[in-house]
């Protein structure tokens, strides 16, 4: 008969006594629920960035140090880029890595260091200057429809100056741009920001001021939190647009300026029209400005024509045609009265002579005879110096009415130019061009030409 042993070992533990896996959990428990979320400071050191995208580091100061994981999905808006060597504040939870038994701290942000005293003093100094009414709307002035010239406060080697200066030139490249240098973070960058606030509204040459840089973290854009700078601001004649940072980014420039930017291209989007919309509108312009050419062209070719109608009822022809019947009248009514004066002392002689006859005195005959030659001749003579001084008089009215009539102009060598088309009188070189057909109207006759050249007055 054969047997066959088989030897079972089991563990067993002492009650009290805690396996490495139940004390590690254990003590993950309690550090999770005594340290849900704390605030450390400290220098980041031994930075890891492995392909996964979390990042561990460790977090040190002058006594001690604690290992620090910060996994891939807390790093969206994370404002401070974690470097070796550089002093921050953490907002983690306080864990333990069971495999290993590690004590470490899971990440969840990470701010500059200080930026906790940062935050405290942007509060205090923004409910200060809301307090004074810096914040107030009444305050905010309306930006230019249309400026001429552009300030931009800013770093000149930066990235947002780039930004303002290509959305300024693809918007509307026409308007003038004048960069005032300035540092956006460091300690003397506040005084340099007024400053330049200042000068831009001494100098007189800018419509609207825009100030800002690019993103960073709260202690980057500090300069800008500045009570100085607000106060610049304020203070400033010229409207301001703040671009500071990202959208996310507020600070005290953007509440005291007039118009808040969330970055400095939209910045420039705000500063600068839109130069399609204004070309569409100066062309909408042209239109109804040559409407109303054409309608005032229309208006005063009508007078024209109606003054022209009433030229030629008052021609001097006319007038002169009138004259000369009223002149046949007159002749005709001085040959009748003549006449009448004739037959009249035709009668007064034939009265005289039958007296005379009756009498038949010679000498008295003769007397008369005489007399009557010698007032026959007055009477001739009376008869043409009449008629000559009514021709006369004739003469010089034909005269006058002759050198007031433009055919007279016309008799002197000048010319009466007229278009051959319209007709219309040409009385300015600018009024034709290169290959117009013209009338030319002389003293006797006309031609027509076509303009070759045309000199300007």
């Amino acid at each position: 008969m054969a047997y066959t042993t088989t030897t079972t070992t089991t563990t067993t533990t002492t009650p009290g006594t805690f396996t490495v896996s139940q004390l590690n959990r254990a003590a993950g428990q309690l550090l999770s629920e005594h340290f849900w979320s704390v605030w450390v400071s400290g220098e980041i050191s031994n930075l890891s960035a492995p392909s996964s995208g979390h990042l561990y580091f460790s977090l040190k100061d002058a006594q001690a140090q604690v290992r620090c994981a910060m996994f891939k999905n807390s790093q969206r808006g994370l404002k401070v880029k974690p470097e070796n060597g550089k002093q921050v504040r953490v907002k983690a939870q306080v864990s333990l890595y069971e495999p290993r038994g590690d004590y470490q701290l899971v990440v969840e942000s990470i701010e500059a260091a200080g930026e906790g005293e940062l935050q405290q003093a942007f509060a205090e100094l923004k409910r200060k200057l809301a307090e004074e009414g810096l914040f107030d709307a009444l305050h905010k002035k309306t930006l230019p429809a249309l400026p001429d010239c552009i300030g931009v406060v800013t770093s000149p080697s930066g990235a947002a100056v780039r930004d303002i200066l290509t959305v300024l030139k693809r918007r509307f490249p026409a308007v003038d741009v004048i960069i005032y240098p300035v540092a956006v973070q460091g300690d003397n960058a506040k005084h340099e920001i007024a400053q330049a606030i200042a000068a831009a509204n001494g100098h007189g040459h800018c419509d609207v001021l825009i100030i800002g840089r690019g993103g960073g973290s709260l202690e980057d854009l500090w300069a800008f939190n500045e009570e100085v700078v607000a106060r610049a601001i304020f203070a400033s004649a010229l409207p301001v647009i703040s671009a500071v940072g990202h959208e996310t980014d507020f600070t005290i420039a953007d509440f005291v300026a007039d118009v808040r930017a969330p970055t400095p291209s939209a910045a420039a989007e705000y500063a600068a029209p839109d130069g399609q919309v204004w070309l569409a509108r100066f062309i909408d312009f042209d239109q109804r400005i040559q409407q109303l050419i054409r309608r005032r062209i229309g208006q005063q070719q009508q007078t024209l024509a109606w003054l022209k109608q009433r030229l030629q009822q008052q021609h001097p022809g006319q007038k002169l045609a009138s004259n000369a019947q009223r002149l046949d009248e007159l002749e005709l009514r001085l040959s009748q009265v003549m006449q009448a004066k004739l037959r009249h002392h035709q009668h007064w002689l034939e009265a005289k002579a039958a007296r005379l006859w009756r009498h038949h005195p010679a000498v008295k005959i003769s007397q008369l005879q005489q007399q009557q030659g010698f007032l026959q001749q007055r009477l001739e003579n009376v008869m043409h110096h009449e008629l000559a001084r009514l021709k006369q008089r004739l003469a010089a009215n034909s005269q006058t009415l002759h050198a007031v009539s433009p055919l007279a102009t016309l008799h002197r060598g000048y010319a009466l130019a007229t278009e051959a088309v319209s007709g219309r009188v040409v009385r300015s070189s600018a009024q034709v061009q290169v290959g117009d057909k013209l009338t030319l109207r002389f003293g006797q006759g006309a031609v027509c030409s076509e303009v070759l050249s045309v000199e300007p007055m």
